[in-house]
């Protein structure tokens, strides 16, 4: 059965700017789960995040350790600064881990002048673990359950006020 995940969000920022924040490293692990997200923007370039000192001292506290990397897969279009599309696979879960790759597209549309629409959608087809989890739990996003919703609204937060939501 087929099963999409779709995510909207409109953010004050050039296209340009809200790509290099989803692409770039030292802007990607400043919001959300503050995780390094490394992309070869390429056709069939490699995809991975890796986890943050927090979530390794919290796996080390709670006596397992984490994969590195945490996500996986790899780009299957990159077209700066519109569209990106990719493979994706969280390994640092092992339901998630087991159900394999998923499809994950973000989208950059200019909407008004100054403004883009900035939407992910997450093709989560025979992954109901992973659907779960991107879906995220309104009620867990101070402890970084807030799926794709939490993880956009961050970034709209960060390039719009220089702050992330946990800062606010």
């Amino acid at each position: 059965m087929s099963d999409t995940k779709v995510f909207r969000i409109w953010i004050k920022a050039a296209p340009e700017r809200i790509w290099q924040a989803i692409t770039d490293p030292e802007w990607n692990a400043k919001y959300g789960y503050a995780t390094p997200q490394y992309y070869e923007l390429k056709k069939g370039g490699r995809y991975h995040s890796t986890a943050n000192q927090g979530m390794l001292d919290h796996a080390a506290a709670q006596g397992f350790e984490l994969p590195d990397p945490i996500v996986d897969g790899e780009v299957l279009e990159a077209e700066p600064p519109r569209r990106l599309v990719l493979s994706w696979r969280m390994l640092m879960d092992p339901g998630t881990a087991a159900e394999g790759f998923t499809t994950l597209t973000y989208e950059i549309e200019d909407s008004a002048p100054g403004v883009c629409r900035v939407t992910i959608t997450h093709d989560v087809t025979d992954a109901p673990v992973t659907a779960a989890m991107v879906s995220g739990n309104p009620d867990a996003a101070a402890e970084g359950g807030g799926g794709w919703a939490w993880v956009l609204s961050d970034l709209k937060s960060l390039l719009e006020t220089g702050r992330v939501l946990a800062d606010a």
